[in-house]
């Protein structure tokens, strides 16, 4: 009976914490999906849409000090919930925008949303493994992936319906709105605010103790300690290869391997694939060989895999490779968000925040060095920042691998026998 209130306890806050991740995914892939029409309506350039996008980088990066302020005083339940609520609402914001510069506010608001609820959920998702002592955080991050394919195959249906951009992005918001009240009721709760963390103490020596850990606190944060930024450095890395392959792998398959315009999407979907099926196997990889191995070893993977798809040419040992790049780095980013959360809200928001600038700026970046280079060079740039995530990681001290899932469950079962027998 014990074993089965336990388990069911943490499959109803599992399933919670993979609505927000489909959220973040779902609004992400929604208002990307419609690039085109928003720049035909504003009538954007180049070189606007590209600042536009950049804007939410900007907005995400520059939310850090807000979203660890918020962490501290409101947990990361009600952040998580506000959040991905105004995450909602800017799609009807910017569905609505008159002119250009009404839409860059809105997108510059959606990095700080953006940046806001990819913190909170992924400190959700770390506070779930560590009560249960069981892997899920790969598994979280597989339903962001869900979440983009669905909104692309609502932008298709929408599409074909009605050219409306109001339309399709209010139909969006009411799937937002009811995933975020699917979400609440399963949550865990919020951490205690820190300026409430300590009661008044019946003497003074009790009451400096009180104060004692928001002295630190503070003292934290003016300060990330080194293990944080070489999280933050993997992060970083993992993020930029991740976000480059979704957006320059079907340019080189046509422009490099030669590929056909059927084939060439082929490349994305590759990536995306392989993401998705490593992000439900990983977290019984990480159970079994612990999370600095799977990092290592997959970063290691994936740059092999990209640097022998470069040398060879062609597309089949390009869709080789890809397939490798997503199958190594897909349980980076959900094992750097575990162990920063293990050192405090102050360190996830850095570190989520330093992610979040990698997966948006990064394409662009490589972009740039494709321009003055070539694709190849630009590709293996890809290859170099994954095998940076392998060098990062070794500097961070990861928990020993246990088989906290069967544990647990071992544990559970240990508990109704002796139940039983008594």
């Amino acid at each position: 009976m014990q074993r089965s209130l336990v388990r069911d306890e943490f499959r109803r806050a599992q399933l919670a914490i993979a609505a927000l991740f489909c959220v973040l995914g779902f609004q992400y892939a929604t208002w990307a999906a419609r690039l085109p029409a928003l720049k035909s309506r504003l009538d954007l350039s180049e070189a606007e849409l590209g600042l536009l996008l950049m804007a939410c980088g900007v907005g995400a990066a520059a939310s850090f000090p807000l979203v660890a302020a918020l962490t501290r005083r409101w947990g990361s339940r009600r952040l998580a919930l506000v959040s991905a609520l105004f995450l909602g609402v800017l799609l009807l914001a910017l569905a609505a925008a008159p002119n250009y510069p009404v839409a860059l506010v809105v997108m510059c608001a959606d990095g700080v949303g953006v940046g806001c609820l990819n913190v909170a959920m992924n400190a959700q998702g770390a506070a779930l493994e560590a009560r249960h002592e069981r892997t899920a955080m790969s598994q979280l991050h597989a339903t962001f992936s869900a979440g983009s394919l669905g909104a692309a195959l609502l932008a298709s249906g929408m599409s074909a319906l009605s050219s409306s951009v109001a339309l399709h992005f209010g139909v969006a918001t009411v799937l937002v709105l009811l995933l975020t009240l699917f979400a609440q009721p399963a949550l865990l709760p919020d951490e205690k605010p820190a300026a409430a963390a300590a009661e008044p103490a019946a003497d003074p020596a009790a009451e400096q103790d009180a104060d004692a850990p928001r002295k630190k606190a503070k003292k934290a944060w003016s300060l990330p300690s080194r293990v944080t930024l070489w999280m933050g450095g993997a992060m970083v890395c993992g993020t930029v290869a991740e976000g480059a392959m979704n957006d320059w792998s079907a340019l080189y398959l046509k422009e490099v391997a030669d590929a056909s315009a059927r084939l060439a999407p082929l490349g994305i979907a590759v990536v995306s694939v392989m993401m998705v099926l490593a992000r439900l196997f990983a977290d019984g990889w990480r159970t079994r060989f612990g999370d600095g191995r799977v990092v290592r070893v997959g970063s290691l993977l994936a740059a092999a895999g990209l640097a022998f798809a470069l040398l060879a040419g062609g597309v089949v040992p390009a869709l080789i490779g890809f397939a490798c790049m997503g199958l190594g780095i897909a349980a980076v980013t959900p094992c750097v968000y575990v162990a920063a959360a293990r050192q405090g809200s102050e360190a996830l928001a850095l570190v989520a925040a330093m992610g979040t600038t990698g997966l948006l700026a990064g394409p662009p970046l490589i972009g740039f060095l494709a321009h003055g280079t070539s694709l190849v060079w630009g590709m293996a740039a890809v290859a170099v920042s994954a095998s940076l995530v392998s060098v990062c990681s070794a500097r961070i001290g990861w928990p020993k691998a246990a088989a906290r899932g069967a544990d647990a469950e071992t544990d559970a079962e240990a508990e109704v026998e002796v139940e039983a027998k008594a």
